[in-house]
């Protein structure tokens, strides 16, 4: 029987179904096929050989460090075992190609796959999760945006969901009290927006022509005041952060939100 050994310094699952792959061409053949992961250090790859070397048997790696995948080679090669590197060939004309030198670090595909898939929670996350919607589920979130109507909520909501935070967003209108829910997260993850009465003036009479929405009170100046006293103080009272958005691009007020939070408690994995 041949023992075909796969061995990787991330998980191998990859590397063992190319080879199990390839066996389903050879009908009837005894093999075994063993893998080994994690494998990132010289003792590792010479005991390895060294367990091969006990039968017939057959090494693929695809180890990224190019001192462990010459190190393979040269003990191989001194105990006799039959050894082949699928992974040091396809850096090396990707590097020819792209003219840019290999990071050699295990276990980066399986990071992108992880981050990616927070990616998508996270938009997923906000967009359920937007204008105060499913407020049961705010302690979920690691960040809460809250402010009056038109000061960036939703847009700077998404980029950071884009960026991996699991966001959500409450309107503050004085007239409807806020969700209980709001008052149990914790208030270094709540932001509150907020921009200046005339910036928001301009903001609504555009928003209320453009949709034929009456003028009054929404788009009234000493009602935008009013509000906006209203989310200060509100943010004041319970500790929240405050966020000057005027004059600011989405992009400027989230990263100012992500430095902010970063310094507490980055993402759960890589963001993006």
């Amino acid at each position: 029987m041949l023992n075909i050994f796969v061995v990787s310094d991330a998980t191998g699952e990859t590397a063992e179904r190319m080879v199990r792959s390839a066996l389903v061409q050879f009908r009837g053949a005894k093999t075994n096929v063993i893998r080994r992961g994690q494998i990132r250090k010289p003792k590792q790859v010479s005991d390895l050989v060294r367990e091969a070397a006990g039968g017939p048997a057959l090494i693929v790696n695809t180890l990224v460090s190019d001192g462990l995948r010459q190190l393979m080679f040269a003990e191989a090669r001194a105990h006799d075992v039959d050894s082949m590197d699928l992974m040091g060939p396809v850096l090396d004309r990707l590097a020819h190609h792209l003219k840019l030198t290999p990071r050699q670090k295990p276990g980066l595909f399986k990071q992108l796959v992880k981050a990616k898939s927070r990616q998508i929670e996270a938009v997923d996350f906000a967009f359920r999760h937007d204008d105060g919607q499913l407020v049961k589920e705010l302690k979920q979130a690691e960040v809460v945006l809250v402010g009056v109507s038109r000061t960036m909520k939703t847009p700077v909501n998404l980029y950071l969901a884009y960026r991996g935070w699991f966001a959500a967003n409450i309107p503050i209108v004085p007239q409807i009290p806020l969700p209980r829910e709001l008052f149990r997260v914790a208030s270094k993850k709540v932001f509150c927006l907020n921009t200046t009465p005339h910036r928001l003036f301009e903001l609504r009479r555009a928003r209320a022509d453009a949709f034929n929405i009456p003028a009054e009170p929404y788009a009234s100046l000493e009602h935008i005041r009013h509000e906006l006293v209203y989310a200060r103080k509100l943010a004041l009272d319970h500790g929240w952060q405050q966020i000057e958005v005027t004059s600011k691009s989405v992009e400027e007020v989230a990263r100012e939100i992500i430095l902010l939070l970063s310094q507490k408690k980055p993402p759960r994995g890589p963001a993006w």
